[in-house]
């Protein structure tokens, strides 16, 4: 929602996980505080199942096992992200009939070794590694064939809007300039080889279509959502609010992964911890 107050009857939320492992700790709290965050609101489930080759059936059925088992629910149907392809290559085409897109074909290791360059300086990391030197931009774009990612040229997009600086409302507004977004976060890919979008084109396209006005997520997605600020601004969908919560962490102080299957919420019904006390341990919302 773009401007206005938010009322507690209108709130949207959403838990948008990945099929591709167990859900765990941070998972739990990241759902409980877009439900508690949405009341008496909706809080929306979405499966971001975009990369087929890591997500299963069977890690997708274990995401509605553990969130029923924490006491959510949803409203039905839940939208499933590998059924909005088309919709996710109507926003790339509209962007690219824009001349903000441009088709390219460096793997990793070729960014790695342009940023290695004595001209480039320090490489930075960005929300998506490092960002990006440029060296496909400017290549037209002839066909979306899949064959090559398609980036955003971030900077014709700023050209295109004429503004120097992007605006979010967390708990309090916050900007940043056109010349931090080049720096720190380039230009982004929108659609990786052999998928036809990516996580930041499909989540902003997603989220406008399930109405969100509250986009609650963790602080490791912080610098991520100015990209679909100005995504937003550039398919003209309205602007959620955000609210960026911590992480929760293990022992070390290490993020916790799905990789971890004993840390897993499966792992800790299986070890007869209830519900009440998973709540008790991550006390979402405040924190």
């Amino acid at each position: 929602m773009a401007g206005g107050a938010v009322t507690d009857a209108t709130i949207r939320t959403r838990f948008a996980p990945s099929p591709t492992g167990l859900l765990h700790l941070g998972h739990a709290y990241a759902a409980l505080f877009a439900a508690q965050a949405a009341s008496p609101g909706a809080f929306l489930l979405r499966i971001e199942d975009i990369d087929r080759e890591r997500c299963s059936a069977e890690f997708e059925r274990a995401i509605y096992d553990d969130l029923h088992w924490l006491g959510l629910d949803w409203p039905q149907p839940v939208m499933r992200q590998s059924d909005r392809l088309d919709a996710y290559a109507a926003a790339l085409d509209r962007l690219t009939g824009m001349g903000v897109t441009y088709p390219c074909s460096c793997t990793r290791g070729d960014i790695r070794a342009a940023l290695s360059a004595p001209q480039e300086g320090a490489p930075i990391l960005g929300p998506d590694g490092l960002v990006y030197p440029g060296s496909c931009r400017g290549r037209p774009v002839r066909g979306l064939t899949g064959d090559e990612a398609i980036r955003l040229d971030a900077s014709a997009a700023f050209d295109l809007l004429g503004v120097e600086r992007l605006s979010l409302h967390d708990s309090r507004p916050q900007h940043l300039s056109r010349a931090a977004f080049l720096s720190g976060i380039g230009d982004v890919v929108l659609a990786r080889r052999g998928m036809g979008t990516s996580y930041h084109l499909s989540v902003v396209v997603d989220d406008a279509a399930q109405e969100i006005t509250l986009v609650t997520r963790g602080q490791d997605l912080a610098e991520a959502s100015w990209i679909h600020v100005l995504l937003q601004a550039l398919l003209d969908l309205p602007q959620p609010r955000y609210r960026h919560h911590r992480l929760i962490r293990d022992e070390d102080g290490k993020r916790l992964a799905k990789r971890d299957n004993a840390r897993s919420l499966r792992a800790l019904r299986e070890a007869g911890v209830t519900p009440a006390e998973v709540r008790q341990m991550l006390q979402p919302i405040g924190t």
